[in-house]
């Protein structure tokens, strides 16, 4: 048989501090004295985790560290909780979730019964687990409140479903560390979906990785950009586990009909979310064009009807240096007719036109074909996810350019995410009752046949 094929052992994008000293090797002979064997990428990351300078005291005071689902990453806690509990450390276990606390005590207790690491103090009620073991070492197990913690002293705090940890929770557990002689937090997490209600594990990546924080390292699995879901050579490149702990048959079993949620989980995409202001005027304005730019593909069309009354038609194309124009054409009662709406079709011949609205898709594509314009489309649900997904990554990659409509800023900066389905998908909403939504939804079902569609190839000529 040949060699089976392993994920990728090191992270795809890091910030580790420099350091000659570590207490890696001896934490993983901890773990490994369980009958378990650690994985290289797991040796690899709790040595960046338990550098030392030469005072002794760690490198990082705070590393985070997100890996897809299934692949180990909580083993990377208990192998650091083994090590600290051993050496006398007070620790501080806080999870999202009182099932995810719970798990991670049951977790702890088999790994230091397999290690025979005698326990003189365990208490398992739900929310408020404990282990002592012989020598000191204390840990304490959580669920996160905007209270919990106060008072409390310990030498290594943990934030696992990190990407659940919201700032007044913060504000509440960092100073439990202050008084250690030695202290560290570690991060450990999942990119977060547009469910997720916290902030601080995007801010502390972002921070990290900008080279903007002190004594912080940072490890990840991840694909930058949206990619195809049957990309098998980028299942190995974000998931250190495969080939080992799980196979390519059971990552084809987890394939669905949602490719953004598949990125996140499976192949750990960072979409950047803020729940409190989801498009910012500055960063609106940022993408505003300073003269009319050179627009070279086709026009793509986005009409969506709100549930108002109202339609609104937005347009797309591609520029001379590959980004997206977006401009609303406009948005009126829907009782006041659709003549002006198909006499634009008509005169400027979109590529492909999006429809979306129950109020009025169906008559307006009757209406077009009628007219002979046969080009439309009436998106799924699915779809419109893939459409706000798209748009946002366009967003955060600066791929989008705009003229600075005072109408269209002022909707974009006056959005907020509403959840569409139950799997992770998001659209948007007004955040005011004046403002309407639908001139946004327009221009982002135009974005999206635009990025989705391929650039028409000239034929070349070819005379004799």
């Amino acid at each position: 048989m040949g060699e089976v094929r392993k994920g990728r052992q090191t992270p795809t994008q890091s910030v580790v501090l420099p350091y000659s000293s570590t207490y890696g090797a001896e934490a993983i002979d901890i773990y490994n004295s369980t009958g378990r064997t650690a994985q290289e990428w797991q040796e690899l990351l709790l040595s960046d985790i338990l550098a030392v300078n030469e005072e002794g005291l760690w490198v990082h005071t705070k590393f985070g560290y997100s890996v897809p689902r299934r692949n180990g990453k909580n083993e990377i806690v208990a192998i650091r909780e083994m090590y600290g509990l051993k050496k006398g450390e007070r620790i501080l276990h806080t999870a999202h979730r009182t099932t995810t606390t719970h798990s991670a005590w049951e977790r702890l207790s088999n790994l230091l019964k397999k290690a025979n690491i005698e326990v003189v103090s365990s208490y398992k009620a739900f929310g408020k687990e404990h282990l002592e073991v012989a020598g000191g070492g204390i840990i304490e197990f959580r669920t996160r409140t905007s209270k919990g913690g106060l008072g409390e002293g310990f030498d290594l705090l943990v934030i696992d479903e990190a990407q659940e940890y919201q700032d007044d929770q913060e504000s509440a557990l960092k100073y439990v560390v202050t008084d250690s002689k030695n202290p560290q937090t570690i991060f450990c997490g999942t990119p977060p979906t547009p469910v997720s209600s916290g902030t601080v594990f995007t801010k502390f990546r972002k921070a990290t990785l900008e080279g903007q924080t002190v004594n912080s390292g940072w490890a990840e699995w991840s694909v930058p950009e949206q990619t195809d879901i049957r990309d098998i050579d980028a299942w190995y490149e974000t998931n250190p586990s495969l080939g080992t702990v799980f196979t390519e048959r059971s990552v084809t079993d987890e394939i669905g009909s949602d490719p953004i949620d598949f990125n996140i989980q499976r192949l750990g995409l960072w979409i950047r979310y803020n729940q409190k202001s989801a498009i910012s005027a500055t960063e609106w304005n940022e993408l505003k064009a300073d003269v009319p730019p050179e627009l070279t593909g086709d026009l793509f069309v986005g009409i969506k009807y709100s549930k108002d009354g109202n339609v609104a038609m937005g347009v797309a194309s591609k520029t001379k240096d590959g980004k997206i124009f977006l401009e609303c054409i406009d948005c009126r009662e829907v009782r006041a007719g659709d003549t002006w709406i198909l006499a634009y079709l008509k005169n400027w011949k979109a590529r492909k036109v999006i429809i979306d609205g129950a109020s009025g898709q169906q008559l307006m594509e009757n209406e077009m074909k009628d007219c002979g314009i046969k080009n439309s489309h009436l998106p799924t649900v699915k779809e419109i996810i893939a459409a706000n997904a798209s748009f946002e990554q366009g967003l955060y990659q600066k791929n989008i350019i705009h003229s600075g409509q005072p109408s269209l800023v002022q909707v974009v900066s006056n959005c907020e995410k509403r959840t569409i389905g139950t799997n992770g998908g998001f659209g948007y909403k007004a955040m005011k009752e004046e403002m309407e939504i639908a001139l946004l939804d327009s221009i982002i079902l135009a974005y999206w046949a635009c990025s989705e569609t391929k650039t028409k190839k000239r034929k070349q000529r070819v005379s004799c």
